[in-house]
């Protein structure tokens, strides 16, 4: 019989994490359909249940020193009401794109980033949001850069004993962002390839920060490196046109019911080329 823990305190949670073989649980929206899916095809077993919405200061949004720390029982809905910089628009564009309005209220930004799902439509914005995640356990606190802590299909780097505490995003002056997602539908639909992008200009109009990831269309979601480089000095107009299929040539589409490999590729070029394109009417509109 499965066991249900729900602490009071962090250290509770640590205390039990550390002790026994659990499955943390936030608002439920991915662990629930996983579970009902495999008691469907006969398998019953489920681990343990952290049920960790019971634990003080895990939820909410603060502004710090250095950016913007999201703690990790934060819902989409609470990121979509906050009043937060441009550079946060993205991340609230695919708050949004999330499921329906109930999953939005019960799901959190942690769940979403430790599912690790190729198509989490988080994980791409806080790649390029250039997000560090905080992670507890009794020994104490570490941080990991997202590059380092989703390391392949569905895994992370959390250890056994870990809980995930907060995302922490770095400010960047005058920074503004971009989401884009493609699907059969324009709503309640998983991704064929979406696309998030931060920016930052000089007066003038050329980039100066510019950061882009992809999503859905390789194990992992990846940022496109080789393109940020050369965007760098360009006028923020003519970014657009800089996109070339080489610049996603690291991505890995796979064939699936959703779409081919090959589909999801040319969409992803077009999207990467769109979002450029909204980015810089939204400079100009801001400008004006």
């Amino acid at each position: 019989m499965t066991a249900y823990f729900r602490p009071k305190t962090l250290a509770e949670a640590l205390e039990i994490r550390a002790n026994h073989d659990v499955m943390p649980l936030a608002g439920g929206t991915d662990v629930y359909p996983v579970r009902t899916a495999k008691r469907a095809w006969g398998d019953p077993t489920h681990k343990d249940v952290l049920d960790l919405s019971a634990v003080p200061g895990l939820r909410g949004i603060e502004q710090t020193a250095t950016g913007v720390r999201f703690g990790a029982l934060t819902t989409w809905t609470d990121l979509i009401r906050a009043d937060l910089p441009p550079l946060f628009d993205g991340y609230a564009q695919a708050a949004r794109a999330v499921g329906g309005v109930q999953v939005q209220n019960s799901g959190t930004l942690a769940g979403n980033l430790v599912t690790a799902s190729p198509a989490g439509d988080g994980i791409p914005n806080l790649m390029a949001l250039d997000a560090e995640i905080e992670l507890a356990s009794l020994a104490g606190t570490r941080t990991l850069p997202i590059s380092e802590f989703i390391t392949g299909y569905r895994k992370t780097a959390l250890r056994p004993d870990e809980i995930v505490t907060a995302i922490l995003i770095p400010s960047v002056d005058g920074a503004r962002s971009q989401f884009l997602k493609l699907g059969a539908r324009a709503y309640l639909v998983i991704s064929i390839a979406m696309v998030a992008g931060v920016v930052a200009t000089d007066a003038a109009g050329h980039i100066t920060t510019v950061r882009i990831a992809v999503g859905a269309c390789s194990a992992v979601a990846e940022r496109l490196g080789r393109l940020e480089s050369e965007l760098i000095g360009v006028p923020l107009a003519d970014a657009a046109g800089h996109v070339e299929a080489r610049h996603l040539a690291t991505l890995s589409p796979i064939d699936d019911v959703r779409a081919t490999g090959a589909y999801r590729l040319g969409a992803a070029t077009t999207l990467v080329r769109d979002l450029l394109t909204d980015l810089a009417a939204t400079s100009s509109r801001r400008a004006a």
